[in-house]
């Protein structure tokens, strides 16, 4: 994973913690059944969500990172038939 990746991961499981501090603020000042409530916890697991899809999309190869770097590159060339 490089540095980017890590970082990325990182900074989502941070936003999680956040939204998920925020939840619980919002449900005790507004109780647990209210609709502010529900949304709070929408936020929590729409981040969740997101977090897992970024760990199942699978990491490139060295010739995927390669052509990113280098697009104009022969091997990196697409021909359509």
């Amino acid at each position: 994973m490089t540095n980017i990746q890590e970082t990325a991961k990182s900074d989502i499981q941070e936003k999680i913690q956040e939204e998920v501090e925020q939840a619980r603020t919002v449900c005790d000042v507004s109780g647990s059944n209210s609709p502010e409530c529900a949304a709070a916890w929408d936020a929590v697991e729409e981040l969740q969500a997101e977090a897992s899809h970024k760990r199942q999309s699978k990491p490139k190869n060295s010739l995927e990172q390669y052509c990113d770097d280098n697009p104009d590159a022969i091997e990196c060339r697409v021909y359509d038939d």
